[in-house]
């Protein structure tokens, strides 16, 4: 009979582990949180030191049952939740759910679900740190009296349904702020000047770009502003002779990038694989809680999600360089890699994300993985591959020309040494190479083949995507890895922000909330103030601060501002969306309503008329049957497709989306296949490309 207990959160580590350890130890999940404050009320005892009231979440009382069974037949429990303040949260709420007073009870952390991290978390068992337990008990207090105290006004002011919370509202005024920026920008006319010049013995014309006027030994850049300025230029260069005064060989390093945080990680899944940061997580949990990988179970492929350190222990440098001088060589291994903190700080003990082992080579279990998965493993294997690599090396080229007064410049490079980008290359770092031909030299004389002068105008800030927007919340400090996602999530759920090809723009709704919260609640709504809460959190891990004291300072504040604004707000109400469906009881248009599974119409004569129906969202395009609207809709298991919206009277339906374009041969209906659009007409069978569609 098993002697040790090991709890784990999640089910899928169970089968994982249990093959690491063996016959005398027994793993068991708790399915994440058992303990919890009631949802019914505030849960905060207000008049007696802030105390939390905690009580078994509804629906864990048969797997605290179970786990009590567990504890009763082993000599040594191993509390093994998720190595951060919420998991060590968790084992704190087992301990006293569990009541193990009397028992010896041990935490344990590992980084990876690997057998020597497991193995070894055995050997360095401790007791669980009430400093982790306290912050997390902060942060869920805060956030709990923010969203019991302020969410029922907005109920009251505006309408049911909506929350406020200490995160989700600092993020939303960040979006508010932005779109303002973006309505109050005015846009500025500028120009650019390109000379096209042919060098002698050469096919291929050179560009350069016009840089200013030549005052002496130098020159100084000139910014043009008007038609009237670049045609001043041109006319004044008419007769100008074109001759190369300096050509500068240089070299540009780029270095390898840090291994991926959940910051990074979440906004670089964004920009290749465009995947939410709900989805990014989601995927990550999987491959570090293990995956079926033929010949070896269930493996454990990266390191903890969470984590905002870019750390590497020693172990994986070692693997990581055995790999690389393997299979690149040793000109490819990066000299030692230095990324520790000046100012260090205790959760820096995770490690950044990265593969459990660089040899597991993304395309040797491609076809064990689900394309999804498979996509984001090979992201992280290949960030963390390079971060391990030299610097890639460019030879650069910058060329002046002279013509008459005026000075051109040419600016070219040519990757001499790829280091870390014969592995990875970032979204941002994909540049075309601008190569010179080598008859390019100081004194060459070239001559104007033409003129290219281009009208532009300065561009207003660019809207928050998800992934921008959780770059502005690590900068500037608010919340923490594992509450960005669930954050954004929160804001669209609510439908304060809205989502549109990538871009987030806030809703009607959501521009009256945050009004709201900057009226009534300024400091909760501050960046400042929410990015100094998050430092007294981390000052609570640190045992610097007291948790107590923090809640103690905030709660009257937050009390009477909360009274005031009940006393003073006046109440806004959000007119629902009316849309043309006419209600068949009894005639009048009905409006858009949003429930628990999405939009969905109701007649707005509500209660004395209950009709509803569903609400089936138009794609613009015709049915080629009847005439009438298609409509976007989802089969009971989920997946989507486009049907008439007169069904079951027209059963007319298409997997991929239609176009709004016609066929230019037949005037058939098209569909969006990729980046394709196809006629549905077999007899012709007319394909193009949906890029040259959009160019259009």
């Amino acid at each position: 009979m098993a002697k040790y207990l090991v709890i784990v959160e999640s089910p899928a580590k169970v089968k994982t582990i249990k093959k690491f350890l063996g016959s005398n130890y027994e793993v068991v999940a708790s399915n994440g949180h058992v303990r919890d404050m009631p949802k019914s009320q505030l849960g905060i005892d207000v008049e007696h030191d802030y105390e939390p009231k905690y009580i078994t979440i509804r629906g864990k009382g048969d797997i605290l049952a179970m786990l009590r069974k567990e504890v009763k037949k082993a000599e040594k429990i191993y509390l093994a939740t998720d190595p951060d303040r919420e998991g060590e949260a968790i084992s704190w709420h087992l301990y006293h759910a569990l009541k193990l007073e009397n028992k010896k009870v041990y935490r344990i952390t590992f980084n990876e679900i690997t057998k020597n991290a497991v193995k070894e978390s055995l050997k360095n068992a401790r007791d669980i740190n009430m400093q982790l337990v306290d912050a997390q008990q902060a942060r869920r207090v805060l956030d709990r009296m923010v969203g019991y105290r302020i969410s029922p006004l907005l109920w009251a002011k505006i309408k049911r349904g909506l929350s406020a919370g200490r995160v989700q509202s600092v993020a939303l005024r960040i979006i508010c702020d932005r779109e303002e920026e973006i309505n109050a920008f005015i846009p500025e006319e500028y120009w650019s000047l390109d000379a096209i010049l042919n060098v002698k013995g050469e096919k291929k014309p050179i560009v350069a770009k016009y840089y200013g006027k030549a005052e002496g030994a130098g020159a100084k850049k000139t910014e043009l502003h008007s038609k009237a300025e670049v045609d001043a230029i041109i006319k004044n260069l008419k007769k100008a002779k074109y001759q190369v005064v300096e050509v500068k060989k240089g070299e540009r390093v780029k270095k390898a990038p840090l291994p991926f945080t959940t910051s990074t990680l979440q906004q670089e899944a964004s920009k290749v694989l465009n995947f939410s940061t709900q989805k990014t997580m989601r995927l990550a949990q999987q491959l570090y809680e293990g995956v079926e990988i033929k010949g070896e179970g269930t493996i454990g492929l990266i390191t903890y999600l969470r984590t905002d350190s870019t750390r590497v222990s020693e172990e994986a440098q070692v693997m990581a360089r055995e790999f690389i001088e393997k299979n690149f060589g040793k000109e490819y291994l990066a000299e030692e890699v230095k990324e520790k903190k000046g100012n260090q700080k205790i959760q820096d003990a995770h490690e950044a994300i990265r593969p459990t082992d660089p040899a597991r080579i993304p395309t040797a279990i491609k076809e064990q993985l689900p394309r999804d998965l498979f996509r984001l493993y090979q992201l992280i294997w290949k960030r963390f591959v390079a971060s391990r690599m030299s610097a890639a090396k460019y030879e650069t080229t910058s060329v002046k020309i002279a013509a008459g007064e005026h000075l051109f410049t040419v600016a070219a490079s040519k990757i001499v040494f790829e280091g870390f980008m014969s592995v990875y290359v970032q979204e941002d770092d994909k540049e075309a190479e601008n190569k010179l031909s080598n008859a390019l030299t100081k004194d060459s004389e070239l001559t104007l083949a033409e003129f290219d002068a281009k009208q532009h105008f300065t561009q207003p800030p660019a809207h928050y995507t998800e992934a921008s927007l959780v770059h502005a919340l690590e900068e500037l400090g608010i919340g923490r890895p594992s509450t960005y996602a669930p954050t954004i999530t929160t804001i669209m759920a609510r439908r304060y922000v809205t989502k549109e090809n990538k871009n987030l723009y806030v809703t009607e709704l959501g521009e009256v909330v945050n009004k709201m919260m900057k009226e009534a609640f300024p400091s909760i709504v501050d960046v400042n103030f929410t990015a100094n809460m998050e430092a007294l959190l981390d000052g609570v891990e640190e045992g610097d601060v007291k948790w107590k004291t923090i809640v103690s300072n905030f709660y009257p504040d937050l009390d009477e501002a909360v009274k005031e604004a009940e006393k003073e707000l006046p109440e806004v109400k959000i007119a629902d969306e009316v849309s043309d469906e006419i209600c068949e009881n009894c005639g009048r248009n009905m409006v858009i309503k949003y429930g628990p599974h999405g939009k969905f119409l109701a007649c707005p004569g509500f209660p004395e008329c209950r009709f509803t129906k569903p609400y089936y969202e138009k794609i613009g395009v015709a049915c080629p049957k009847c005439g009438k609207d298609l409509v976007m809709k989802t089969t009971r298991k989920g997946r989507r497709y486009f049907g008439c919206i007169d069904n079951p009277d027209c059963d007319f339906m298409v997997w991929d989306k239609p176009s709004t374009e016609k066929c230019p041969k037949c005037g058939g209906l098209m569909l969006e296949k990729g980046n394709r659009l196809v006629c549905t007409n077999t007899e012709c069978g007319h394909v193009e490309s949906r890029v040259k569609q959009e160019a259009k």
